[in-house]
């Protein structure tokens, strides 16, 4: 723990901005805090007073979390005091009263002697030496309904980054303004069918010094493969829920679903689907998904669309709220055949997750209010559309992350 504290010290993580004013209109908007919050609880009915815990907070996180969900109470904690100065500046900045800041280890979360709705642990618990104990513990101050919201490491994707890595450990490169300088411009003439060009080509960290570093010369990093995220989350007491970017993941969304292995994609349980998806994709860099206690009665991996005969009722998809996902955009222009607008997520970086609309998905794209629900959608447009067809767009948007449903009056 002493060398991490020690690096983050001397480059804190992520850049410190100077300021959040450019966060401020966004955070303004209910849907976005409605959309995050039924992202880890479809079936609740909102609810802005909580708990949050932000674990391992950086330079900004916590300030920018607070500042999104002003009704909520937030603590925030980090190993090091560099990045909680620049915390407590941008909390005065912005006149941020619902935060406080301790510097704390994930480990030692216990000693605040206080429970949480939410915990936002992410890019941390795979930079401690025993992340199993860092989850544990978020895990034991999280309330029994509670959801975490984690982000770890992906092995495959990284496998450019982490020969890089070995790369400056061979030639000693340390972390000095004129070393990383000059790690810089040499990673300019990397070749461009290097595994980490295509990584480079999509992150922000290697703009920055301090990122570069934090992706390069960190002292200690764990990586997790789908399957490896799921032991890891079992042996910790911890159930998974979702994929926070669904997406990349489903082997019915983007390419994938047009090659003959389609078929035999679908017919394996989920977690296999998502860990051939995987590997299929090759280049997935993060885990980023939703997680609750075994031993709590929070959400479950959860299918909107659920109609087997088990499931708690048949029809309940009437009455799912569909929300848009602020960050989606729709575009008009330059179209595939019979489209009338392609969604795009901006959170997603594969180019193939794009999903076309037709002139019928188009006026129940429109209908999208946040307040209707399904059954008053699809009854509105039954002339244009069937309900089956109707149902498998709204699935659609749902797998494509285009939407995310209020089922709190199911």
């Amino acid at each position: 723990m002493t060398d991490v504290r020690g690096f983050y010290e001397r480059h804190p993580y992520p850049a410190p901005p100077k300021d959040l004013h450019h966060l401020e209109s966004l955070y303004r908007d209910p849907m976005r805090r409605r959309v995050m919050f039924h992202t880890l609880w479809p079936s609740l009915t909102y609810q802005a007073v909580r708990m949050i815990l932000v674990a391992g907070c950086g330079t900004s996180q916590a300030a920018a979390i607070a500042l999104r969900e002003p009704e909520a109470r937030v603590v925030g904690i980090d190993i090091s005091e560099a990045s909680l100065s620049h915390t407590q500046k941008l909390q005065k900045t912005h006149g941020i009263a619902n935060l406080e800041l301790h510097r704390l280890p994930i480990e030692r979360v216990g000693e605040l002697n206080q429970n949480f709705d939410q915990i936002i642990c992410t890019g941390v618990l795979h930079h401690l030496s025993d992340p199993e104990q860092g989850l544990k513990a978020l895990r034991d101050v999280l309330k029994p309904h509670g959801a975490m919201q984690l982000m770890v490491y992906a092995f495959y994707g990284r496998s450019g980054l982490y020969m890089l890595q070995d790369y400056c450990r061979l030639l000693g490169i340390g972390s000095s303004d004129q070393e990383l300088q000059q790690l810089s411009e040499t990673l300019q003439a990397l070749p461009p069918q290097h595994p980490l060009a295509s990584v480079m080509s999509t992150s922000k960290d290697f703009l920055h010094p301090d990122a570069l570093a934090d992706a390069l010369l960190h002292p200690q990093d764990h990586a997790y493969t789908v399957p490896q995220v799921q032991a890891w989350l079992d042996r910790c007491g911890v159930r998974f829920g979702r994929w926070v970017d669904q997406a990349p993941y489903l082997p019915q969304c983007g390419a994938l679903a047009a090659t003959p292995h389609a078929a035999l994609l679908g017919r394996l349980p989920a977690p296999a689907q998502h860990a051939a998806v995987e590997l299929w994709r090759g280049t997935i860099t993060k885990h980023h998904f939703t997680a609750y206690r075994q031993d709590g009665g929070a959400e479950l991996p959860w299918d909107p669309f659920d109609s087997k005969p088990s499931s708690r009722r048949r029809h309940h998809w009437h009455h799912l709220i569909p929300m848009r996902v602020p960050w989606t955009v729709t575009v008009r222009e330059r179209l595939p055949a019979g489209a009338v607008a392609v969604l795009i997520n901006r959170a997603h970086t594969f180019p193939d997750l794009i999903l076309p609309v037709d002139k019928d998905q188009d006026r129940l794209l429109s209908a999208i209010d946040g307040e209707r629900n399904l059954a008053e959608i699809v009854g509105s447009c039954a002339t244009a559309i069937s309900e089956k067809r109707a149902l498998s767009f709204f699935k659609k948007l749902w797998q494509y992350d285009q939407v995310v449903f209020d089922a709190s009056l199911v």
